[in-house]
C-alpha cells in the first residue's frame, strides 16, 4: 500500500482576452476495490461558477463558466489518495474462470456491451486484428483471462512510446501505423486488439508514479497516464505502456470507452485568439 498525494495543475493560456468559457474537469479520484481517496479538490482560476456531478461512466466531472474576461484558465486538483496492491490469483493469473460462465455474463451485461463496440479511435486495422487473434490462440486454452493478457501485452510490445508524434484525435490506426504514440494511443490500440477478439475492454484514466521505490516525503514530477482494463470474469487492468500489471503506483480517475469520455478538461470560449494547453503533475509519496 502506498499514500500518494497528487497535484495535477492544467488549463489555457490564450494569444488575446476571451470574454468567457465553459469547461468540464476529469481530474479527480474515485473511491474504489484498489484505493480509497483522503481528500480531492479543484481550484479554479479565475473564480466561476460551477457545479459537480457524476457522469455516466462513475467519474466525478466538475463543469464550471468563466464569464469575465481573462487570458488564461487555471484547473488545480490535488488529491490525497492510499493504494493497494491487487491480490494474487485476479486477471492473467486467475486459474479458475469458466469460459462458458464469462460468455454468459458478457452476453448479459449493458457495459461489457458497450465496451466491445469499437469507436472511431479505437478500430483497429486488419494487421492488428490478426496480430490480437495470433496472441490468443498461443495463450493457454478455454482461458480468456489468459488471452485478453496475451493481446495487451502483444500490443504494447508492438508499440515505441515516443511523445510529440501523435495528439488526442490520433486513432488507433494512425497509431498502429507508425507503430509509437503516447500512453493514450498504445491504450487506444491494446482496446482495439482486445474487442475485435470478443473481449470487452475499456479505457482508464489516472495517474502513475515514475518511481516504484520512491522515498517517502519526495516528491517527483509524475504524469497523466492511461491504461486499459478487459472483462473476464471481472474487470482487469493492465498498463501495456509499461507492460506492468496496475499496482500501488497506479491512481485511478476514471474510465469510458475511449480517451474521450474521460479527457481531463475540456471546453469552448469566446475569443478571437489562439489557445495554448499546459499541464504539470507532482506526486509525493506520504506513506
Amino acid at each position: 500500500m502506498k499514500r500518494l498525494r497528487v497535484t495535477h495543475s492544467t488549463g489555457y493560456r490564450y494569444g488575446a482576452e476571451v470574454s468567457a468559457s465553459y469547461n468540464e474537469a476529469r481530474m479527480l479520484p474515485v473511491t474504489g476495490d484498489r484505493q480509497l481517496v483522503l481528500h480531492s479538490s479543484l481550484d479554479v482560476q479565475p473564480v466561476s461558477s460551477h457545479h459537480q456531478y457524476t457522469d455516466y461512466w462513475g467519474t466525478r466531472v466538475l463543469a464550471f463558466d468563466v464569464l469575465n474576461p481573462h487570458r488564461e484558465l487555471t484547473i488545480t486538483a490535488t488529491s490525497l489518495v492510499e493504494v493497494l496492491t491487487p491480490p494474487p490469483g485476479t486477471g492473467a493469473g486467475r486459474v479458475d474462470v469458466d469460459p462458458h460462465e464469462v460468455a454468459a455474463t458478457v452476453a448479459r451485461s449493458g457495459e461489457c456491451a458497450q465496451q466491445l463496440r469499437q469507436t472511431l479511435l479505437t478500430d483497429p486495422p486488419a494487421s492488428l486484428v490478426a496480430l490480437a487473434a495470433e496472441a490468443a490462440a498461443g495463450a493457454a486454452r478455454d482461458d480468456p483471462c489468459a488471452a485478453a493478457h496475451a493481446i495487451a501485452v502483444a500490443a504494447g510490445e508492438a508499440m515505441t512510446y515516443e511523445s510529440g508524434v501523435t495528439g488526442v484525435r490520433t486513432t488507433a490506426g494512425e497509431a498502429w501505423a507508425s507503430r509509437s504514440g503516447v500512453c493514450q494511443d498504445i491504450a487506444h490500440v491494446a482496446i482495439g486488439a482486445l474487442r475485435s477478439a470478443g473481449i470487452p475492454a475499456r479505457y482508464v484514466s489516472g495517474y502513475l508514479h515514475p518511481k516504484a521505490d520512491a522515498a517517502v516525503g519526495e516528491t517527483v514530477v509524475g504524469e497523466s497516464h492511461a491504461w486499459v482494463e478487459w472483462f473476464c470474469g471481472e474487470w482487469y487492468g493492465f498498463d501495456p505502456t509499461n507492460g506492468i500489471e496496475i499496482g500501488d503506483r497506479h491512481v485511478r480517475v476514471g474510465h469510458g470507452r475511449d480517451y474521450t469520455d474521460v479527457a481531463p478538461l475540456r471546453g469552448v470560449y469566446s475569443g478571437a485568439a489562439g489557445s495554448e494547453l499546459f499541464v504539470s503533475v507532482s506526486i509525493t509519496r506520504e506513506a
